[in-house]
């Protein structure tokens, strides 16, 4: 599993990088996050205490590991979305030829952090949505850039959104991200699951990953929770 994401060069960037991260010297690839404008308009918070929502951005161990340090998330799980039951196994997901997309589902309190606080934050540390397709050096349509929204609220909030950042022109390119409703998640397998907490010093974890977790701290202070809501904890 882990052999297909690292090739013997990324090892060995990731080696170099952890020697930065002792040494406090961040990664460069931290250096492109950036803060996005928050939405124009946010969805209110209403009655509910509880209220999900799946997103896509590359490889998921670096999203979920961002948005368990999110402070009002109060889980976030691996898994896959876009296409049927009988075909959400990372073996097969790995093909690109399922309609999976490697996906987190982040259940939050919205109360505690918005549903566009947590788009803010999807845009600017989690991925680059700019990217078709692909992800760092992850690629395939199983890497892809998209927001599964549960409501039809979700939906509307991040399509205004995405077209808000298109056109002020953020990113400098065309935002790639896709809303694809009425999805099913499925969880991953168990050993997707707190990936990042639980290997910290992977070489792809130190190059690709733990600069967004660096980027949420530096970026959204105060949004950044320093314990993270691990799926040992709350369960799938």
């Amino acid at each position: 599993m882990v052999g297909s994401r690292i090739v013997s060069t990324l090892a060995v960037i990731g080696l170099v990088a952890l020697a930065a991260l002792k040494l406090g010297v961040v990664p460069s690839s931290a250096e492109e996050a950036r803060v996005v404008p928050a939405p124009a308009v946010d969805e209110p918070a209403g009655q509910a205490s509880s209220e999900t929502i799946v997103l896509a951005g590359g490889c998921f161990w670096g999203v979920q590991g961002v948005f368990q340090h999110v402070d009002g998330v109060t889980s976030a799980v691996s898994g896959y979305a876009g296409g049927e039951k009988a075909t959400a196994e990372y073996e097969k997901v790995g093909s690109g030829r399922t309609g999976h997309a490697e996906s987190v589902r982040v259940t939050y309190d919205p109360h505690k952090v918005s549903l566009g606080r947590l788009l803010q934050i999807y845009f600017s540390v989690a991925h680059d949505p700019t990217e078709l397709n692909r992800q760092g050096p992850d690629v395939g349509t199983q890497y892809r850039s998209t927001v599964f929204p549960t409501t039809d609220a979700q939906a509307k909030l991040a399509k205004a959104y995405i077209d808000q950042l298109d056109q002020t022109k953020v990113f400098g390119a065309k935002i790639a991200t896709t809303i694809e409703p009425g999805r099913t998640f499925y969880p991953a397998e168990g050993y997707h699951q707190d990936y990042l907490v639980l290997h910290p010093s992977q070489p792809y974890i130190v190059y690709n990953d733990l600069p967004k977790v660096a980027n949420l701290k530096r970026l959204f202070a105060d949004s950044y929770r320093p314990e993270p809501a691990l799926v040992s904890r709350t369960g799938m």
